[in-house]
């Protein structure tokens, strides 16, 4: 499994991570059996990283994650509990923290936004309290989103906009960058934010998202279903990039401390149509179904898409993939996923 194989030894086309940096480094990772942190989490064990993650739920392993399971360190709880986040931060005497952990989905969040705001800010509070806390801690790296920009007149997003989020998980985030914001500026908490697309790629098996769920369809030869119109514009980031862009970040952070404070956009700067995006993955796959197109869903921003430049100029940055070779990696996962379910 090729794409395996190069995730675990840290080696993809383009940028590498530095083994020297990362040897033996201290690593914390909330969020790690999520979509981006179990190939954030990969990496980190492939480069020699000692790591140690929070799980609230048992969760089944993936082939993303099995890998490294059974090669870091668990501690259990939730992401709101102070004193569990401190005994991760502190017994394992973590350098390094990566906050991912939240609750990601913007449907959950308009059907739930009081558990989308306590695993989003409160979480948020906690993890950096915890790090203030935490004497080992020397840098922070905090999930944010693309969402916490709102609706806005001029597209792309710059990290100079104003964050302008209203609906329940574009706010949550919003929160989370300016607790951020705020725990720097006010105790000099050495912390940075991301601010990325919607993610895509081996390991995410929410069929609800548009890209397994398209990718399933039409691998079973079914009609794509895509239950907005169509029309709303997104960035798309294949996961592999965005968990190097992660290990990218925090190695130029240790290197420049000037960024605490800071927020970071990474993006492909290839924005496009839902609609655009289905036919691409059907062009991969080979197939021309029609999608079927439900027109159901609200509460979310027509257009976004953001500006890379910044990460581009100061950290060097740039995505490994091309798209085409991103979808082709994807829909032989999930070839390989269903085949396996088949046989079970």
């Amino acid at each position: 499994m090729r794409f395996l194989v190069a995730m675990l030894s840290g080696m993809v086309a383009g940028w590498v991570p530095s083994k020297e940096f990362w040897s033996h480094r201290r690593v914390a990772v909330t969020g790690a059996t999520g979509f981006l942190g179990s190939h954030l989490v990969g990496y980190l064990v492939g480069v020699g990283a000692e790591v140690a993650v929070l799980v609230r739920d048992q969760l089944p392993s993936t082939s993303v994650s099995a890998p490294w399971r059974d090669r870091v360190s668990e501690v259990r709880g939730s992401l709101e509990d102070q004193k569990i986040m401190e005994r991760l931060l502190g017994e394992y005497q973590v350098q390094s923290l990566f906050h991912l952990g939240a609750q990601s989905q913007v449907e959950i969040a308009n059907r739930n936004p009081v558990s989308t705001f306590e695993a989003n800010v409160t979480g948020t509070w906690t993890a950096l309290e915890a790090a203030r806390r935490c004497p080992t801690v020397d840098q922070v790296l905090v999930a944010s989103s693309d969402k916490a920009y709102g609706d806005q007149a001029v597209l792309p997003y710059d990290e100079k906009m104003s964050l302008d989020a209203v609906h329940p998980y574009d706010v949550s985030k919003a929160c989370t960058d300016l607790i951020s914001r705020s725990y720097h500026a006010t105790f000099g908490l050495p912390v940075v934010t991301t601010r990325c697309g919607n993610f895509y790629g081996p390991g995410d098996s929410n069929w609800n998202r548009l890209v397994p769920g398209t990718c399933r369809a039409v691998i079973e030869g079914r009609r794509p279903v895509i239950r907005s119109d169509g029309t709303l514009t997104r960035d798309y980031i294949y996961i592999a990039d965005a968990a190097l862009a992660y290990l990218r970040l925090a190695e130029c952070f240790a290197a420049d401390p000037s960024l605490a404070g800071q927020a970071f956009n990474f993006s492909c700067e290839t924005p496009m149509s839902v609609l655009d995006l289905v036919a691409r993955i059907q062009a991969v796959a080979g197939t021309a179904f029609e999608p079927i197109v439900e027109g159901k869903s609200s509460g979310e921003i027509s257009h976004q898409y953001l500006s890379a430049s910044k990460a581009r100029r100061v950290l060097g940055w740039e995505p490994a993939y091309t798209m085409e070779d991103a979808l082709a990696e994807t829909l032989s996962w999930y070839r390989r996923e269903l085949g396996m379910l088949e046989r079970d």
